[in-house]
């Protein structure tokens, strides 16, 4: 299912909590040991892009899942305004983190999940605000499509997260569950607005200004 989430439709998003979690664990294996969160770009540490896309994109709380060098990006960044966890099986992979953002919003009153990887600078305010509006209910299950793939950010509705937590081993994140209920997903065309690199070696470094 493909929506066109910036020109028409029920925007009942406006009116849920939908908490942003921006997962920012990694330790850079690919990059030399190189913690993802603490790049620089246009002069301050990547995860400070993240968090204002979140932000400026309608979503709150803002869920920050630190891991590799957790100190550092503490001291570095600034995170102001954000509920910060450290997830200590980072090197798990992306499924710990996600495990855990999910688990620190279970005692809020937030409706959704909007999920954003620290490593896609190319993802602003504008896709998340896209993805945020498609929230209906908290059944919703959401993603932003470039040219008609499935990426990031993608929406969790809170009636999923116990299903998604389950799924998220490894590496893989909520991949294997997305791909169980594709049929569920309401796919957001961003590629006007964004686009879904990943900063994961150091020739995507060239993203980076």
């Amino acid at each position: 299912m493909v929506e066109d989430m910036a020109t028409d439709g029920p925007r009942r998003a406006e009116n849920s909590e939908v908490a942003g979690v921006l997962l920012a664990a990694g330790g850079g294996r690919r990059l030399g040991g190189r913690p993802k969160a603490l790049l620089t770009h246009r002069g301050r540490p990547l995860i400070e892009h993240a968090v204002r896309s979140l932000r400026n994109g309608g979503c709150g709380p803002l869920h920050v899942v630190l891991g590799a060098a957790a100190e550092e990006v503490r001291a570095r960044a600034d995170l102001t305004g954000c509920a910060v966890s450290v997830n200590p099986d980072w090197e798990e992979g992306m499924g710990s983190s996600l495990r855990l953002g999910l688990a620190t919003l279970t005692a809020t009153d937030a409706d959704a999940a909007l999920v954003l990887l620290v490593d896609q600078p190319g993802i602003g305010a504008e896709a998340v605000a896209r993805v945020r509006l498609a929230y209906r209910s908290r059944m919703s299950l959401a993603a932003a499509s470039y040219d008609g793939e499935r990426s990031h950010p993608v929406l969790f509705g809170a009636d999923r997260w116990t299903g998604i937590a389950a799924a998220a081993v490894g590496d893989q994140g909520a991949r294997s569950y997305l791909r169980e209920h594709r049929d569920a997903i309401t796919l957001v065309e961003c590629s006007d607005v964004a686009e879904a690199y990943d900063i994961d070696t150091s020739q995507d470094l060239k993203h980076l200004e």
